[in-house]
Order: structure tokens, then C-alpha cells, then sequence
């Protein structure tokens, strides 16, 4: 049969390595999950209370725009978290963050728009533009700027700018006179902002500043997989300026109908403060494990780093030990026995030079996987 052009996308490396880690593990072997970012730890026990409550009745299709109620709770976030003052109307509920990428792209951009993202950045920004005729433009950002972007950094005529704070795979933030230079250049070429917020809640010392607290004229992502545990749940969030919430209704409904029923009743109680105490928790975990990774990884070799802000990554080039990081990503996962991710997914251009370390397993997984990785860089 027939395929289309703009369906030939690359693949998506790190489900890759998973899959190779889950056939050593079929086999036998103990493998060490270094390589994606989602988190051990389960959903807030008030999330899946909530939903075992809401199984005697009917799940059917919700509005387009997602129940009313979690939007009202999502906007109480931004007032909690940011100080921002939110409409719920310009909430809405999306199958994930995925979801709520395929929503902003369609919204804003027209096949043969161009949409700046940054390298390294997440591989699937480019895949997603690529299928729905869009071009990626690479913004091939700066160690010494600690992978973020800078105003200079966006090309002339593009449509878009993708930004992502904290990023994946480097964890850095954009500060708030960062986020406000990026923000003063896309308007000042005309660009749509779009702020991917997906790690938000996940920082170790000053907090992750929200677009929104700078504009409203953005498109901002974020979701309840990462802060919340709730990756397997599939479902995230758009805020979107007024002007384009009856656009975004009639997309979502065309695209999805909705967000899954049963997710938005888990995500609405994953945002009580039972909760919130939970997730707290997990980030305290999380803080041990980069305080083991930035200083381990170092005395391995691995030593040319950006110490991430948030998230829970270490992205480190390692240009003095391979041109070949694919290569060396398999040799760990099969000598080593733990798994991360190479840079080719991330950077088409430097990405044979990098690998991601994901930190977001239980403290004793991480202590574990650095030994190994320790006794593996000793024998090289």
C-alpha cells in the first residue's frame, strides 16, 4: 500500500533501548532503567481512590475541552504555583502531552510553516511537525549557555518557537529574564510562542518560571505524567490565549472527542494537597539521586555536563570517549547491564557525541546503575 511522504518520520531512539532492555531482561538479565523519564513511583494514592470511587458509574465521552472541574483545578494550579491569575476556559484537557502537542501544531501552523526547536531538545517535537508537513528549523543552542536558547539563537522566518524549561534531555531552566528575552523575540518576528512546561514542579533550588507570568499570548504544555507519577495515565493540559479556545474545541473534538474519562478523574484528585504532599516526596528522591549522578558521573569520565536545574536527566557529552554514542549505549546496556539513552535522539547534529542518564528510579536503582557504570568505565 501506498505511504505518505510526511509519515516517514525517524524513530524514537530511547523506546528503542527500552525495547533492547526488555528483551535482556526476557532473557534473565537484571537491567538498571537509566534510559527513559518516567518516574517509579505510582500515582497519588487520592487519584486512584478517586477513580475506584468513580467506577460504579458510567465513564462515557466528556466535553471536548475536558471536564470542567479539573479545569478549574488546573487554573487553581497556576494560581498556587505561579501567582497567575487563569481562566479556566483557556484550559484544555488533551491525551497526554502528545495530545496537546498534535492540538497546538494543527491550531497554529500551516503545511510548509517553519517552527524553530532547540538541539538537543525532545526527538518528538521534530517527528510530529515533520508528519502533519511542517519543517523543524534546528536551533542548535550552546553548552556555555547551558543548552537553552538565546534570542540570537531563532532564525528569521520561522512561524514557530518551541522552548522547553526545564528541557529534556539537559534538565536546564530559562530564568525569568531568559524566558522574557525569548519571549520579546518571538514577538518581534511575528513567531507564535509555544512553552513546554512538562517538567514544572520538578527543580532543585529556584523554581521554574511559567510563560504565562510573562504573557499571555503563548501556547503553554504541561502534563500530570511527569510532577504527578502519571505517565501510563495519558493526560496532559494546553493553556491557550481566549482567542483561540473555540478552535482548540472544535480540534479536540475532531482529533480525540476527549481526554480519557477515567485519567481526568484521577488527575482531578492528583491535584489536592494529600497529594501534592506525595509528589513532594517523590521530589526529595529525586534530589538524592542527581546529588549521587553529578557526583559520580563526574570521576567516571562522564564530566562534560550542564548540572540540570529540574527534570530528572543528565545529559553529558561525551566526545573525549566515542563518536559513536549509539554504539557506546550498547555496550553499556550489554556489559553493564544498565541502559541510557544516546544523544542521536535529541541532536541530529552533536547527538553521536552525547548520552542522556535518567535519574527518575527509585535512590537504590540509581546507586546501583552508577556502580555498575563505574566498574564499566574502569574496564574500558
Amino acid at each position: 500500500m501506498r505511504q505518505s511522504r510526511r509519515g516517514q518520520v525517524d524513530p524514537f531512539i530511547v523506546m528503542d533501548v527500552m525495547e533492547s532492555a526488555r528483551r535482556a531482561e526476557a532473557a534473565g538479565r537484571h537491567i538498571i532503567h537509566m534510559e527513559v523519564g518516567q518516574p517509579s513511583t505510582p500515582a497519588p494514592a487520592a487519584a486512584l481512590k478517586a477513580l475506584g470511587q468513580e467506577l460504579a458509574e458510567p465513564l462515557g465521552y466528556t466535553v471536548a475541552l475536558g471536564l470542567p472541574a479539573l479545569r478549574e483545578g488546573i487554573a487553581g494550579l497556576y494560581r498556587r504555583w505561579y501567582g497567575v491569575d487563569l481562566d479556566p476556559a483557556r484550559v484544555v484537557v488533551t491525551p497526554g502531552s502528545s495530545g496537546a502537542f498534535l492540538l497546538a501544531f494543527a491550531a497554529l501552523f500551516d503545511a510548509g510553516d517553519k517552527v524553530a526547536v532547540g538541539e538537543p531538545g525532545y526527538p518528538s517535537y521534530r517527528q510530529i511537525l515533520r508528519a502533519m508537513s511542517v519543517e523543524p528549523v534546528g536551533m542548535q543552542t550552546r553548552a556555555e549557555n547551558r543548552y537553552q536558547p538565546v534570542p540570537e539563537d531563532i532564525p528569521e522566518g520561522v512561524q514557530g518557537v518551541m522552548i522547553a524549561s526545564p528541557g529534556n534531555p539537559s534538565g536546564t531552566m530559562l530564568d525569568r529574564h531568559a524566558l522574557a528575552a525569548l519571549v520579546g523575540r518571538t514577538r518581534e518576528i511575528g513567531a507564535s510562542l509555544i512553552s513546554d512546561e512538562i517538567y514544572h514542579g520538578l527543580d532543585y533550588g529556584q523554581r521554574a518560571v511559567s510563560a504565562l507570568e510573562l504573557t499571555d499570548d503563548v501556547v503553554v504544555i504541561n502534563s500530570f505524567s511527569k510532577y504527578f507519577s502519571m505517565t501510563g495515565w495519558r493526560v496532559g493540559w494546553l493553556v491557550v490565549p481566549p482567542d483561540m479556545v473555540r478552535t482548540m474545541d472544535r480540534l479536540a473534538a475532531n482529533m480525540f472527542i476527549c481526554a480519557p474519562h477515567a485519567s481526568q478523574v484521577a488527575a482531578l484528585a492528583a491535584l489536592t494537597p494529600e497529594a501534592e504532599a506525595e509528589a513532594q516526596a517523590n521530589l526529595a528522591v529525586y534530589a538524592e539521586n542527581r546529588r549521587m549522578m553529578l557526583e559520580r558521573l563526574p570521576a567516571m569520565g562522564f564530566d562534560r555536563i550542564a548540572p540540570p536545574d529540574g527534570a530528572f536527566y543528565v545529559y553529558a557529552d561525551v566526545s573525549a570517549l566515542t563518536h559513536d554514542s549509539a554504539a557506546l549505549a550498547a555496550d553499556i546496556l550489554d556489559k553493564a547491564g544498565v541502559a541510557v539513552t544516546p544523544g542521536v535522539d535529541f541532536d541530529p547534529v552533536r547527538g553521536a557525541e552525547t548520552l542522556r542518564f535518567s535519574y527518575a528510579r527509585s535512590t537504590a536503582d540509581i546507586a546501583e546503575g552508577l556502580d555498575r557504570l563505574a566498574r564499566y568505565m574502569a574496564g574500558r
